[in-house]
């Protein structure tokens, strides 16, 4: 009797029968899942065409923006084919921004550079920025030069210079009053290489976009 109890194996009802095959056909009828396709990246508007950079160059910075300002259009706040070769007048037009600014400029030799500002550039007593801020220079390849750490020397704006970046006397980018000057030195709150082809350049044409 023992025997016959071990070998006793208890046989699913017709409910059961029925319960399991409604389940098996429910799950055969699911669908999975799709997974979703990685993000693409959101490529900048910009509220009027640029006269330095073009669609390739636009992507590439877009890339490299913090993503407090992805979707955010790109407003022409100052350019100096429009509004002359004038820092001052730059800062006149920057007032009442807060949003951060991208400058962007092409020397007399055709090569293209800037900078990302976290902030609006103005007029100040000492340097000001965030680690968000950073140099580029198109060679003809997008360099991007972040923060190192090293200092917080990112932007300081003067009535006859702009400087971004510093170190032993030195600036990453340095622009002169009348925005027809310019050098670019290697410098530690970057580790950048010089972004003209030439220490000292000429300025041919420079934009200032506001980015949120």
């Amino acid at each position: 009797m023992k025997g016959l109890r071990w070998r006793y194996t208890r046989l699913p009802s017709q409910m059961e029968d029925a319960l399991s095959g409604e389940d098996g056909e429910e799950e055969e009828d699911e669908e999975p899942a799709p997974v979703p396709d990685p993000e693409e990246p959101v490529e900048p508007q910009l509220t009027e065409a640029s006269q330095v950079l073009g669609t390739a160059e636009i992507r590439q910075l877009g890339l490299h923006l913090p993503p407090r300002v992805t979707g955010h259009p790109w407003s022409l706040a100052f350019s100096t084919s429009r509004d002359g070769f004038s820092l001052r007048r730059m800062y006149r037009q920057m007032e009442g921004c807060s949003g951060p600014v991208l400058l962007v400029l092409r020397d007399q030799e055709g090569q293209i550079f800037g900078a990302f500002s976290s902030s609006a550039l103005r007029l100040s007593k000492g340097f000001y920025g965030t680690g968000e801020t950073f140099l580029f220079s198109f060679s003809p390849q997008l360099k991007v030069f972040k923060w190192t750490g090293s200092n917080s020397f990112f932007v300081k704006g003067d009535w006859d210079s702009l400087m971004m970046g510093s170190s032993s006397g030195q600036f990453g980018l340095w622009l002169d009053g009348d925005l027809y000057h310019g050098r670019s030195h290697p410098c530690a709150t970057f580790n950048n290489e010089v972004l003209a082809r030439q220490e000292q350049f000429h300025i041919r044409e420079l934009e200032a976009w506001v980015l949120g």
